[in-house]
């Protein structure tokens, strides 16, 4: 299945495409919008591999070698690292210049201390947190300071997964099938105390603006909506939010053009969506 990383602009206009097409299944851009960090199957093994678009100079490289793939990339905060799920187990932390070793991030989140659970993949890196989504689709959450023991983010039994959080910390948006189809679903963090439902018709996949003013997912027609969050004195209780309405018109992303039958995905750069 190929697929071509491609721009648009917020009126739908393709703009231009990153790197070859070829079998993509995620993207992500750095917080300085500089570079794109993105998988790819290799036609010789088989595999996905990791590998980094610099965006002012228009060059790929490969970032992860195997064995057995890499998949789901996703930047620390500083831009300096990479977060991804390596072919075994666990997830990785690689800092794309230099030559310092990996570090395994979830090395404690096993039954034992020391041992991984299994599959796991990351969705979100903050400051303070690392959001992964469970072999078993369940969200876990591991704080990068303290003692860093990883929590639930709440104990239901739904396949949840996709979560995000907003940029001031307080919001976490996520995929649910909690209403037997996945919608998109906005809860307090870090404890689930309260939740909301965004999407009205199915929705997967979201992505908070940079200024957390938007909330973005995937309709099932592959068309990216936009949930307007507004801030405002009540927003300690919770957000203030707005219908759902369809930000691009045709039915691709913001940074990956698939066919039909697949589910895109989206990476907002901050230069393009304000």
């Amino acid at each position: 299945m190929n697929a071509q990383i491609t721009w648009f602009n917020r009126a739908g206009r393709q703009l231009g495409t990153v790197g070859p097409p070829g079998e993509v299944a995620w993207a992500a851009i750095s917080p300085d919008g500089n570079k794109v960090a993105y998988d790819r199957r290799e036609g010789q093994t088989g595999y996905f591999d990791i590998w980094l678009h610099d965006l002012i100079a228009d060059t790929d490289s490969r970032f992860t070698f195997g064995p057995g793939g890499s998949n789901d990339p996703v930047w620390s905060p500083d831009g300096k690292d990479v977060a991804f799920t390596p072919g075994g187990a666990g997830i990785l932390r690689r800092a794309t210049t230099g030559s310092a070793q990996d570090q395994r991030l979830d090395n404690t989140v096993g039954p034992k201390p020391g041992q991984t659970p299994g599959p796991s993949r990351p969705s979100d890196w903050t400051r303070d947190y690392l959001i992964e989504t469970r072999k078993t689709n369940r969200i876990w959450v591991l704080p990068m300071n303290g003692e860093k023991k990883p929590f639930q983010y709440h104990n239901m039994e739904f396949d949840e997964s996709d979560a995000v959080l907003s940029p001031n910390g307080r919001w976490l948006a996520y995929s649910s099938d909690a209403s037997k189809r996945m919608e998109i679903y906005v809860g307090t963090f870090p404890s689930r105390e309260r939740i909301w439902q965004i999407s009205v018709n199915g929705g997967s996949l979201p992505q908070w603006s940079r200024d957390g003013k938007e909330l973005y997912f995937i309709a099932p027609d592959q068309k990216l909506m936009a949930v307007e969050i507004k801030s405002g004195p009540s927003e300690k209780v919770r957000p203030n939010l707005y219908s759902p309405r369809a930000s691009l018109s045709t039915a691709v992303t913001t940074s990956a053009k698939t066919d039909a039958s697949s589910f895109p995905h989206c990476s907002i750069h901050p230069a393009l969506f304000r």
